[in-house]
C-alpha cells in the first residue's frame, strides 16, 4: 500500500486545486493571493466592471503576473517580439531565398 501526500488549496470552503508538491500548491495559493488583491484594485476603479468580471479579470492577471510585469516596465512580450522579427527579416529576405526555402 502506497501512501501519497496530496496538498489542498482552499478559498472560502472551497477546494481549488490538489497537488502532491508543496512548491505548486504554495504557488497556486500565492497566484490567488495575487488575484485577491487585483480583483480590490479594480473594484476601485471608476470602470463599470461587474464583481465576477472583475474576479475573472484579476484572476487572469495573477496567472500571467510574469508578462505583466514585463509590460509595466514597459517591455514587450516575447512573443511580440518574436514575431515583429519574422516580419521584419521576411521584408528584408530577397525574393530568391524566400522562393528557394519554399522548393
Amino acid at each position: 500500500m502506497a501512501v501519497i501526500v496530496k496538498y489542498v488549496v482552499e478559498r472560502n470552503g472551497v477546494e481549488k486545486m490538489t497537488s502532491t508538491s508543496k512548491k505548486e500548491a504554495d504557488a497556486y495559493d500565492k497566484m490567488l493571493d495575487v488575484a485577491d488583491g487585483l480583483t480590490d484594485f479594480i473594484s476601485t476603479s471608476p470602470l463599470e466592471i461587474d464583481d465576477r468580471l472583475a474576479e475573472e479579470l484579476a484572476l487572469y492577471l495573477a496567472q500571467n503576473s510574469a508578462s505583466l510585469q514585463v509590460l509595466l516596465k514597459g517591455g514587450q512580450l516575447k512573443a511580440a517580439v518574436e514575431t515583429e522579427e519574422k516580419t521584419t527579416k521576411a521584408k528584408k529576405t530577397p525574393k530568391n531565398t524566400v522562393e528557394k526555402e519554399a522548393a
